[in-house]
């Protein structure tokens, strides 16, 4: 049964008419606030993962729960209807049980909070917000454990829960939830971090209150939540063709970090009316690992919303408004729609795998706004151990990518999935950990060649200083981030281990309990985007600059049928001649270039660039089927 709303006041709220001016005040106070949210928990968090990457997720919502204002909203109404005790004033619940609140949140990692905000009696709105823990547990430093075969080995699980009842912190529970962490003080600080940022919510939700009055404030969440729908309604008839006209994408996880793979995620798209279909029917069933993903419908919704906003229209406020003019289908029992005990805590592959599949089936309708394929991930370092001191040490980084080619430009080199993340300096990390880092720069001509260049993947080379072990959550090593509308696939992921003694090792892209030495160094190379357009319209001194910039080397300028001399400018006689011939050579340019022809080349291609083979499953045939 829903939660029960114990409300002191029984007169009804009313809906007024808002004029346009104390709508946009009341809506970038709401923004601001939101901001505010943001810059309390960054300046008072301790993980380098909260503190410095920015792995937190504010919101602001009306009293329903649905989000008016935030980056990665949604949860409020999985939690809302999964719950089934009461919502009081001075309330603050915590969950990170995904299977309680049907994946609101998607693993363990991720604390989950959320406040009521009352005012005289009623409620009136919600903040929340979650962020991830450096650990919680389970069976590996950090949580994550790629060979996990239940949640259950995962870590702590904290079912929907009032952390703070009428105001007072539940001691006994957060306790327990500490002395389940390797790094309890990172989790105590994030935690209370968390909280001062949704107290600071609270007051500004009060300030308008006092400001325009209850029903203004309440109104103005409507009225924006109509506004969003209204955009949002007019992008899907733009850009979804109707019933007859289905748009059909696929593409995979290449492994699960336990010999099986790839995985594939499928998904049809079209129009019935104002309403957008997402149908999954054809994902394959769930893993054995830990890389499924409980994808809540509400959330997949606010993917797809934060795609097409930032695609068509950066400047309408994005918010949950459209969410029923979209309805998604998702089997049970397939890697998007696991069934519990299934682990989880490795699921951010396929999460990221979605906006590539996004960028797939929306540019059908309309190939000009077609993405190419990009950093679908946040892949995983984590190096941990005791020091000289005997003091345990732990880390926590997301490795960042080749943003890809896009209709507006090239793709950014070295960026994260998530806009709002940036990178832990490397002076953070030889401060506080036992590393140094030796090498940190793109990769030259990883990302793919088009008309708007895919953005380069990044190189890391850590030099390990103290004995520990790492773990590497990583994909796209044997897969290709495609390119689009002629433009070529980005460079694939790799991970190579020099030992101390001069050895070489190229490792999986998933792995754990990895032990290293004084001395050791891991180069951690991520993919790049693949490219839009074709790559013999993009302007000859563009490349030339891009060569000169050490983003594009002098051979890789060729990709572009560019002949680069040795001043790094540009031959323009053998330039028009090559073009020439490559351009006869390619022939007709493809809409979607996924960098492979059989199964058997991209076998071939893996071993030799990766060193080790792919696993043998007959689950590889896909590929086949997809190239004929």
């Amino acid at each position: 049964m829903p939660a029960q709303i114990i409300e002191t006041n029984t007169h009804p709220v009313s809906r007024v008419e808002v004029d346009p001016i104390t709508l946009d005040i009341v809506e970038n106070a709401l923004r601001n606030a939101r901001a505010e949210m943001d810059a309390v928990l960054f300046r008072t968090a301790m993980s380098p993962g909260i503190r410095e990457q920015h792995d937190a997720f504010p919101m602001i919502a009306n009293q329903e729960g649905k989000m008016v204002v935030g980056q990665f909203g949604s949860f409020l109404y999985g939690f809302i209807n999964g719950y089934d005790g009461t919502i009081e004033d001075g309330d603050i619940f915590i969950t990170n049980d995904p299977y309680s609140c049907n994946g609101a949140v998607s693993h363990l990692n991720d604390w989950l909070l959320m406040m009521p905000i009352f005012h005289d009696g009623r409620l009136v709105s919600w903040s929340a917000m979650f962020g991830h823990m450096t650990d919680v547990g389970g069976k590996v430093p950090g949580s994550l454990p790629t060979d996990a075969k239940m949640i259950y080995e995962e870590g702590l699980i904290i079912p929907p829960t009032k952390i703070y009842r009428k105001g007072e912190l539940a001691d006994d529970v957060f306790n327990i939830m500490l002395a389940n962490s390797r790094v309890p003080e990172w989790n105590k600080s994030d935690f209370l971090a968390i909280i001062a940022s949704l107290r600071l919510a609270e007051r500004r939700v009060r300030e308008n209150i006092e400001r325009f009055g209850v029903d203004t404030y309440i109104s103005a969440m409507w009225d924006m939540l109509d506004r969003n729908k209204q955009a949002m309604g007019a992008i899907i008839q733009m850009i979804i063709p109707d019933g007859e006209h289905k748009a059909h994408f696929e593409d995979w996880i290449d492994d699960d970090g336990m010999g099986a793979g790839p995985y594939k995620i499928a998904c049809t798209l079209w129009r019935e009316g104002d309403k957008a279909i997402f149908d999954f029917e054809g994902s394959d069933p769930q893993s054995l690992s830990s890389i499924n993903f409980l994808l809540n419908e509400e959330m997949f919704k606010m993917f797809f919303g934060a795609f097409t906003i930032n695609l068509f229209d950066p400047q309408i406020l994005f918010n949950d408004g459209f969410y029923e003019l979209v309805d998604v289908r998702i089997p049970e029992g397939s890697i998007l729609k696991p069934k519990k005990p299934a682990a989880l805590s490795c699921r951010t592959h396929m999460l990221g795998r979605i906006f590539d599949l996004m960028g797939g089936l929306l540019g059908q309708g309309a190939p000009d706004a077609l993405n190419a394929a990009g950093f679908s991930d946040s892949p995983h370092f984590m190096y941990s151990g005791y020091g000289k001191d005997g003091e345990w040490y732990q880390l926590f980084q997301i490795g960042f990518g080749g943003i890809p080619g896009r209709p507006a430009g090239d793709g950014a080199d070295g960026h994260s999935l998530w806009p709002a993340f940036t990178n832990v300096p490397n002076e953070f990390l030889e401060a506080y950990f036992p590393l140094r880092i030796r090498e940190y720069a793109t990769i030259a001509d990883s990302g793919g060649a088009g008309l708007h260049r895919g953005g380069n993947g990044i190189t890391i080379a850590y030099e390990m200083l103290e004995p520990g072990e790492i773990s590497i959550h990583d994909d796209r090593w044997l897969t290709y981030p495609w390119g689009v509308n002629g433009g070529e696939p980005g460079m694939r992921s790799t991970k190579t281990l020099v030992r101390v003694d001069g050895s070489r090792e190229n490792i999986p892209a998933k792995c754990d309990r990895v032990h290293v030495e004084p001395g050791d160094m891991l180069y951690f190379n991520t993919w790049g985007g693949g490219g839009w357009g074709d790559p013999f319209e993009r302007d000859p001194e563009l490349v030339a600059l891009d060569v000169r910039r050490g983003l594009v080397t002098r051979e890789g300028a060729k990709r572009y049928g560019v002949v680069i001399g040795r001043d790094n400018q540009v031959e323009k006689k053998e330039t028009k001649k090559l073009r020439a011939q490559m351009s006869e050579r390619r022939g007709e340019k493809l809409l979607f270039d996924r960098g492979f022809t059989s199964i058997d080349e991209l076998k071939k291609r893996s071993k030799v660039e990766t060193g080790f083979e792919p696993p043998a499953d007959p689950v590889f045939s896909r590929f086949r089927e997809a190239a004929e």
